[in-house]
């Protein structure tokens, strides 16, 4: 089965297939730093983190290109409440959020260019396209692109000159030629960042940026570009038609779009004020519940977020973990049958987890083989399985979360040196426990849930984990 992948500009599946074999060249829209980071902005991250992760898995070289925004209205706005420097409020919040993607254990991308940097390759596409007749400078010092001239404009939303115009929100400008065009360069207003131009000093409009940057460290084909299905009208759009204005050919070859975030049933936004900053959840709760909710619900889908949600989630981490649990003390090996069924299982789960994420990254299918995996594995530990025995499909599942980020070890919880001593205080506690002892095999179980082990008994014998 070949890779495949949602094309919203086709609104189908369809074949993976790059510009260059072997090579992924992908653009994603970054974040406007003007304030904390939310859940919002994780989970677009997120998903496209997890994209990155499986196409190098499935062999692919990925250049990865993720933006900042560090000069916009919003940025200026907030400077001025605050009395800071625009710049260094920006770049404030950029330290923030690459700390905050750490944190949640994202790649670093390849390149992460910021506006500020790209004025030089902003100008001259913009003096080439007023040159090939697309856009147009103003007395005031604003130059705008002329949206009627390019044909196709609307073919990623499916919008017509018609519909832009009469459910879009038009800035009112008597500099226009047309209410539809949108600015390139916005002259210089009193106390703003600007720089030098042909048209006077100014600074770039929000869309022209990503189109510079995505030439400038891409070239003028890329396979992949993506952001939040918020972005595809207006800024995809103006992208499209900018860009491919500019060189006549295809811009990008897959428009991939992830689902909104929301909270309550609503958007999560700024401007609704219900936000839940990645550093407030990360206070609470371990990265891997986040993305452990992208990866259950599916990128192009909704993400409802509630405290439901995170509980049902963290459940559902422990429940992955359980398969990495030792064998029960005094494992004596399982029979040669139960083992020939775990590693046929391990079979299948690989080839299910590859079928899965090959259907435009079906990360919910993915999951389920793994807790396929995981079922096989504890019932196999339940039949008295060595630890040598349930290593390889325990190899496997640890392989497999790596590739959608999950970390499952919890090694910070402890350390190496600790387990043994553990391991027989266990053993020992289940000894007091044949001989009905229970005061004391009691004591050595709170003890130890207060350093944060807890100890699970079954008719089998009791286990241990890191809480």
């Amino acid at each position: 089965m070949s890779l495949k992948i949602y094309n919203t500009l086709t609104r189908k599946k369809e074949d993976f297939e790059t510009l260059e074999p072997g090579r992924v060249r992908m653009y994603v829209c970054g974040p406007t730093v003007y304030a904390n980071a939310h859940v919002g902005h994780a989970m677009s991250a997120l998903v496209f983190d997890i994209l990155r992760r499986y196409l190098e898995y499935r062999g692919y070289e990925v250049r990865h290109v993720m933006n900042f925004t560090d000069v916009d209205d919003k940025i200026i706005a907030r400077a001025n409440q605050s009395g800071e420097d625009p710049f260094q409020l920006a770049e404030r919040y950029i330290q923030q959020y690459e700390r905050n993607l750490a944190d949640l254990n994202v790649l670093p991308a390849t390149v992460n260019p910021r506006a500020t940097r790209e004025i030089e390759h902003i100008q001259k596409i913009i003096q080439e396209l007023i040159a090939k007749g697309y856009a147009y400078p103003t007395a005031d010092g604003d130059v705008y692109f002329r949206v009627r001239k390019d044909e196709d404009y609307g073919k990623l939303s499916r919008r017509s000159f018609d519909d832009v115009r009469g459910g879009t929100r038009v800035e009112v400008d008597e500099a226009k030629e047309d209410p539809l065009d949108f600015a390139l360069w916005k002259s210089a207003k009193p106390g703003e960042p600007s720089w030098d131009s042909p048209w006077g000093k100014g600074r770039p409009g929000w869309h022209i940026e990503c189109s510079a940057m995505s030439l400038h460290h891409l070239g003028e084909q890329i396979d992949i570009h993506g952001g939040g299905n918020d972005l595809i009208f207006p800024h995809h759009e103006n992208e499209i038609a900018q860009s491919e204005s500019l060189t006549g050919k295809p811009f990008v070859r897959y428009w991939v779009h992830n689902g909104m975030l929301q909270l309550g049933g609503e958007k999560m936004s700024k401007s609704l004020g219900n936000l839940v900053t990645i550093d407030d959840f990360l206070k609470d709760h371990e990265a891997n519940v986040l993305r452990l909710m992208v990866l259950n619900s599916g990128y192009r889908s909704p993400l409802t977020f509630n405290d439901e949600v995170v509980e049902q989630t963290e459940r559902a981490l422990e429940r992955l973990r359980s398969g990495l649990r030792p064998c029960l003390p005094g494992a004596g090996g399982a029979a040669e049958a139960a083992v020939q069924t775990l590693q046929q299982q391990a079979e299948r789960t690989r080839e299910d987890f590859i079928a899965a994420m090959d259907d435009d990254f079906n990360t919910a299918g993915a999951l389920a083989a793994l807790f396929e995996l995981v079922r096989a594995i504890n019932q196999t530990r339940d039949s008295g399985a060595t630890d040598d025995q349930l290593r390889p499909a325990q190899d496997l599942l640890l392989e497999l979360s790596g590739v959608l980020g999950l970390q499952l070890e919890q090694q910070d919880k402890g350390s190496a040196q600790a387990d043994p001593f553990i391991n027989l205080l266990v053993s020992v506690r289940s000894e007091l426990r044949r001989q009905k002892l229970w005061a004391i095999s009691d004591q050595i179980r709170d003890r130890l849930a207060e350093l944060g082990v807890v100890i699970e008994d079954s008719r089998e014998g009791s286990t241990w984990r890191w809480e």
